[in-house]
């Protein structure tokens, strides 16, 4: 309680406007730990998506079938399993499809990255194996955004959690799998998410994972990189800010024009993460939003109307337990 309490007093003196009372971060409650109608596959390293106000739940460890959380009506549903062991991804939705890029497949520590773009079309409950990644950029465990018609990709490793991680950063066109690259980003990083707020790409979290060096977990990012698409360039790093909390296999989404990220691993603390930091690009500040009932890694934020959401994922660093909860955080009274 001591820890998180001068985390929070940190958090405010270091932001340029403090958190009043009747601020709206004030008013937000505390996250509720649902009380579902059935329950998602327990998993991490999965991607939770949003899509037409339902969670999708997709991937992970092992062979899983795609869970679904209708908010309106309180139920889990378990669709089709995905055609092989997918995971280390963040899911993308383009038009009515979500798309699996980055991820990788196999066991620990030496997971092999995917050969081509997986679609699942929610509404057929159906998968796709569509264009061919480079055989020179294929990689899991990147950050994936979608963005004026094209899928960004940035980051992720080569080899698994053994070693090969990049600062690739690359785009690619869902209607026509024309691949780009594109300047490296400043940091190499693997193991986190990123998000679009305006104009500008934000890569958040992660770490460069070693087990060559017998560091998986330890070697964390505080820089979050920004790429400006109307300046077509990565700004400087000190125009870039750095996470409070340092931690990977993190969850990142953006909301009214601030980053949230929330959940995470590190080598600091055996539990997975449970808090919540949000950065205002307008104001370059940050602010602490509530802990986290369970702390989580290897899943996702997702904002459906005025709620975010979070579900599955794993307790701790590593591999376990793997949670089968889903919380909620009203952002609005």
């Amino acid at each position: 309680i001591m820890m998180r309490s001068l985390l929070c007093t940190l958090l405010l003196i270091s932001s340029a406007v403090s958190l009043h009372a009747d601020s709206p971060e004030s008013k937000k409650r505390a996250w509720e730990t649902l009380e579902t109608n059935g329950h998602p596959t327990a998993r991490h390293e999965a991607a939770l998506v949003g899509f037409q106000n339902k969670l999708y739940l997709l991937g992970g460890r092992r062979i899983n079938p795609v869970d679904v959380y209708d908010p309106a009506t309180n139920v889990w549903t378990a669709n089709s399993k995905t055609p092989l062991e997918l995971h280390h991804f963040q899911g993308v939705i383009v038009e009515d499809a979500i798309y699996l890029m980055g991820a990788m497949t196999g066991p620990y520590p030496k997971e092999t990255p995917l050969e081509k773009v997986v679609v699942y079309h929610p509404s057929e409950d159906r998968f796709d194996f569509v264009h061919s990644i480079p055989e020179s950029r294929r990689r899991g465990g990147a950050g994936a955004v979608f963005h004026d018609g094209w899928i960004y990709l940035i980051g992720g490793i080569t080899n698994g959690h053994v070693d090969g991680c990049r600062r690739w950063f690359d785009r690619y066109d869902p209607k026509t799998g024309v691949w780009e690259i594109l300047p490296d980003a400043p940091h190499e990083r693997d193991h986190f998410q990123a998000a679009i707020i305006g104009n500008r790409l934000y890569a958040a979290g992660g770490r460069v994972t070693s087990k060559r060096d017998n560091a998986v977990f330890s070697q964390t990012i505080s820089k979050i990189d920004v790429y400006d698409f109307d300046a077509g360039k990565w700004l400087s790093p000190d125009q870039c800010p750095d996470l409070p909390t340092q931690r990977a296999g993190n969850s990142v989404v953006a909301i009214e024009g601030k980053l949230v990220v929330g959940c995470g691993e590190s080598a600091d603390q055996k539990q997975a993460h449970d808090e919540v930091e949000v950065f205002d690009p307008e104001t370059k500040s940050w602010s602490a939003w509530p802990y986290m009932n369970q702390g989580r890694h290897g899943t996702g934020l997702v904002q459906i109307g005025e709620a975010l959401y979070t579900a599955s994922g794993s307790g701790n660093r590593g591999g376990g337990p793997e949670l089968e909860s889903t919380e909620r955080l009203l952002l609005k009274e």
